[in-house]
C-alpha cells in the first residue's frame, strides 16, 4: 500500500478508531509554556490526576516574560508574575523539566524544542500554542492544542483527533535573489487565501524545499496554521539527521543508529495519493510583504495595495474594506516607500541564528533611520549566546537596534510589552491581526532581511537593493 508521510506517522500512533469517526492517537511529547501550561497542570492536580510520563513533558517560560535585559519574574503583563510563579511550582510538583526565566536553555518553545532535539522525525508532539506546527520541519507530526486537550495528553499520553485530509505543496525551481522561506509561505497564503489549507495536513516538498536548511523549513512549517492547516511537515532527509545528531535529547549510541534507520523510512511513497496538490513556481516569488490585517493580504514588496475584485463576495468586500481602514491605506498605494515607525526581528517564525545572520548582513555598516524603534529578540537564550559569539549583537546595536532577551511578548500583545498606539511596524512575526503587537498597531509581515532593509530606509524597502 502506497502511503503519504502523514499516513505513516498516523498509523504508527493510532491507538484505536472511535465510534464517531475520530481516532485516539498516542502522543510522544508534550511541551508547555507559562501562559497555558500552569492552567493545565493545576487543573490536572485539582482533579487528582498525575502526569503519566513526566520525562516526556517539557515547559518553558516564553509567552509572558518581558524581553528587556535584566528581566526577572516581574512582567508588564497583568497578573503575569502569578502565571510565572504558578508554572514554576506546578513543574516542580509534577517533576517536569522547566526552562525557567534565566535558564541558559530558555527560549520560545518552537525554537527550544528543535535545537535541543526534543522533537524528532516520526514523533507526535503537541503544545497549547497554534504554531507548534513549526516542528513538522523535522518530519514530526506536531500541532497546537487547547489547555483541556493538554490535560488529557498529560494524563493519558493520548488525544482524540479527527483525521485530516492530505495536501502536498510543491515549491518547484530555485528561489530568486533575496527570496527566503518567509517569502515562500507568504506567497502561498496570498495566492490561495488564509483558509486554503483548512482541514489538511500539508507536506511541503519540491526542489526549493529540499534546498532549504532546517531553520528555513521551520519558518515554512511555522505558518502552515496561518493557511488554516492542521499542521505542516517536511520529510526528514540527510539535513534533518545531521541537524539532530549530538543534540541533548537526541538518541545516543545504538539508539541513534536505530532511530536513523527508522527515520529513513519516513517519506511519502512515490505513488501515494494526496487529496489535493498545489504547485508553486518559485520564479513567481519575490520578496513578499503583507499590506492588510491578515496573512493572506500578501504581495510582492514592489507591488501596490490591491483593488477589491469585481468577483469578491460580500464578506470579502467587508474584510478588505476593514483592512484598508485599519491599516490606513488605499488601493493603488505603493508599498515600497511607505513610512514606518518600527521594525521587529523575532518570534517563533524568524528568530533563529540563520535569520539573525541574514539581517546582520543587511545591517552591517549601516544605520537605522532616525525615529525608527528597531528591536531584535533572539528566539532562545542559546541563539542569543551563539549570535553574540559571532559578534552579531554588535552589528545590530551599532546599527541602532535594541538587543533583547528571548521571548514572545513583542510578537503578541497581552497587555505587556508592545509597539504602542497605531504604530506601523515591519515585522518578522507570523500574524498581522488587529492590535497583534500593541493597541491598533499596523503590522506588515516580512522576512528578517526585509525588516532590516526597511529599518535602514525608514520605510518599506526592497531587500534586493541592500544585499
Amino acid at each position: 500500500m502506497q502511503r503519504t508521510l502523514f499516513e505513516k506517522i498516523w498509523q504508527r500512533h493510532l491507538v484505536t478508531e472511535l465510534d464517531d469517526g475520530a481516532a485516539l492517537i498516542y502522543i510522544d511529547r508534550v511541551f508547555l509554556h507559562e501562559r497555558t501550561g500552569s492552567i493545565a497542570l493545576k487543573s490536572l492536580q485539582a482533579d487528582g490526576r498525575a502526569v503519566v510520563s513526566p520525562e516526556h513533558v517539557f515547559c518553558t517560560m516564553d509567552h509572558i516574560v518581558d524581553t528587556v535585559i535584566g528581566r526577572d519574574d516581574n512582567t508588564k503583563v497583568p497578573s503575569g508574575k502569578d502565571f510565572i510563579l504558578a508554572t514554576r511550582q506546578a513543574c516542580v510538583d509534577a517533576n517536569i523539566k522547566l526552562f525557567d526565566v534565566n535558564d541558559p536553555q530558555q527560549g520560545i518553545v518552537h525554537v527550544v524544542s528543535p535545537e535541543l532535539g526534543i522533537v524528532q522525525p516520526g514523533a507526535t508532539l503537541v503544545c497549547p500554542d497554534s504554531h507548534t506546527c513549526s516542528q513538522g520541519a523535522l518530519g514530526a507530526l506536531a500541532w497546537g492544542i487547547g489547555s483541556s486537550e493538554a490535560e488529557h495528553a498529560l494524563a493519558t499520553k493520548t488525544l482524540r483527533v479527527s483525521k485530516p485530509k492530505t495536501m502536498k505543496v510543491n515549491f518547484n525551481g530555485e528561489l530568486g535573489f533575496g527570496v527566503s522561506a518567509k517569502d515562500m509561505i507568504l506567497h502561498l497564503i496570498g495566492a490561495y487565501g488564509a483558509a486554503g489549507g483548512a482541514g489538511y495536513v500539508i507536506e511541503f516538498s519540491g526542489s526549493a524545499v529540499t534546498d532549504l536548511e532546517i531553520e528555513g523549513r521551520l519558518t515554512l512549517c511555522n505558518m502552515a496554521v496561518e493557511f488554516s492547516a492542521f499542521t505542516g511537515l517536511v520529510a526528514p532527509d540527510a539535513k534533518a539527521i545531521e541537524y539532530l545528531q549530538g543534540r541533548e535529547y537526541s538518541p545516543k549510541g545504538e539508539l541513534w543508529d536505530q532511530a536513523v534507520n527508522s527515520w529513513q523510512t519516513l517519506f511519502s511513497d512515490e505513488q501515494a495519493e494526496f487529496d489535493k496538490i498545489i504547485d508553486i513556481d518559485c520564479a513567481d516569488i519575490s520578496p513578499t510583504i503583507t499590506w492588510g490585517n491578515s496573512p493572506q493580504h500578501a504581495c510582492g514588496v514592489d507591488s501596490v495595495v490591491p483593488e477589491i475584485h469585481n468577483s469578491a463576495t460580500e464578506n470579502q468586500v467587508k474584510a478588505m474594506s476593514r483592512a484598508f481602514e485599519y491599516m490606513d491605506l488605499q488601493p493603488g498605494t505603493a508599498l515600497k516607500g511607505l513610512p514606518i515607525g518600527a521594525a521587529f526581528i523575532g518570534s517563533c517564525t524568524n528568530s533563529r541564528l540563520s535569520d539573525l545572520r541574514l539581517a546582520a548582513k543587511v545591517l552591517k555598516g549601516r544605520k537605522v533611520a532616525a525615529g525608527i524603534n528597531a528591536i531584535c529578540v533572539p528566539g532562545s537564550s542559546t541563539v542569543k549566546r551563539e549570535a553574540e559569539a559571532e559578534g552579531l549583537d554588535k552589528i545590530f546595536i551599532d546599527a541602532g537596534f535594541q538587543w533583547r532577551e528571548s521571548g514572545c511578548s513583542m510578537c503578541f500583545f497581552a497587555g505587556g510589552e508592545s509597539f504602542g498606539y497605531q504604530q506601523r511596524v515591519v515585522t518578522s512575526t507570523n500574524r498581522n491581526f488587529e492590535s497583534r503587537q500593541g493597541p491598533e498597531t499596523r503590522s506588515h509581515l516580512a522576512s528578517p532581511a526585509t525588516v532590516a532593509a526597511s529599518a535602514i530606509a525608514g520605510c518599506i524597502a526592497d531587500v534586493r537593493e541592500y544585499l
